[in-house]
């Protein structure tokens, strides 16, 4: 049994909330100037070039590449070969303190939903834990901005719609949405479980990869369909039109009910932000 100190985490969380509200992972980088090369429409590469430009200074400069600094999304995996000594909860909220102060973020977070006071220190994350083999702690920061997270959807679908109802729902989705979650988009689709589960399944899927197709062919050719349907809408980067309004299409699922078909969307903006460390 290997050993901890949840201050390790609040460490791990605070670097990260800095790192990836400046610098975009390699593979949103890459999709958004693969996505230059396929546009045509002078508007749509004109936006392009001005948001490639945007996060190169920002990782330049060390500045956010947004104004919308973002909810705090940290997901643990936790070894089950690991002991924390600590409270991990208090662990990550100290972390997120620390790294939204230090990094001169924006502090977005307000205590109550309808009385709307600022927390000051954009705690409380939204935290979600996985248990995993091994004895480490893989530590994943997303900042979420709600430009992008109030065009999330969910929807009860009923098993005889199938793939197709999935395709049309998602579809409906990100063309309701329009400029926006400012396109391009990453499109997470979460499938099964329960009402819940379906909306983290698809906000787990923001995190995979770009470029990287589900494992299983079945669902690796329902986002490349529903990708290029999406694509299809010509809502384009930023909403000036265009051939790319979804940089990805990722689909996560898991085993649901006999009577359900829970479908859940969940979008990112083009700055797909998160950074990952391992204790």
């Amino acid at each position: 049994m290997r050993i901890v100190e949840a201050a390790r985490i609040t460490d791990a969380v605070a670097r990260l909330c800095v790192e990836a509200n400046r610098k975009l992972p390699g593979d949103v980088r890459d999709g958004v100037r693969a996505a230059l090369q396929r546009e045509s429409w002078p508007a749509a590469r004109n936006t392009l070039e001005k948001l490639i430009a945007n996060f190169e200074l920002a990782e330049e400069r060390r500045l956010p590449i947004c104004q919308d600094t973002g909810m705090a999304c940290v997901f643990l995996k936790i070894g089950r070969e690991v002991h924390i000594r600590g409270d991990i909860e208090a662990a990550v909220n100290e972390g997120v303190r620390q790294g939204y102060r230090e990094g001169f973020l924006r502090c977005s977070v307000v205590a109550d939903p309808l009385n709307r006071v600022n927390t000051g220190d954009n705690t409380p994350a939204m935290l979600y834990l996985d248990f995993v083999e091994g004895d480490l702690i893989s530590v994943t920061v997303a900042p979420k901005g709600f430009g992008s997270e109030n065009m999330g959807r969910i929807a009860m679908l009923s098993p005889s719609e199938g793939a197709e109802g999935v395709i049309d729902f998602v579809t409906r989705t990100v063309e309701a949405a329009g400029p926006n979650p400012c396109p391009p988009v990453v499109v997470g689709v979460g499938l099964g479980g329960v009402f819940d589960k379906a909306a983290l399944l698809a906000k787990k899927a923001l995190l995979r990869p770009l470029g990287r197709r589900h494992p299983d062919p079945y669902y690796g050719e329902l986002e490349a369909e529903m990708e290029k349907r999406i694509n299809a809408l010509g809502i384009g980067p930023q909403g000036f039109g265009g051939a790319v309004t979804a940089l990805a299409v990722m689909v996560e699922t898991m085993p649901t009910h006999i009577a359900g078909l829970p479908c859940a969307v969940n979008l990112n903006c083009h700055a797909a932000r998160h950074a990952e460390e391992h204790i």
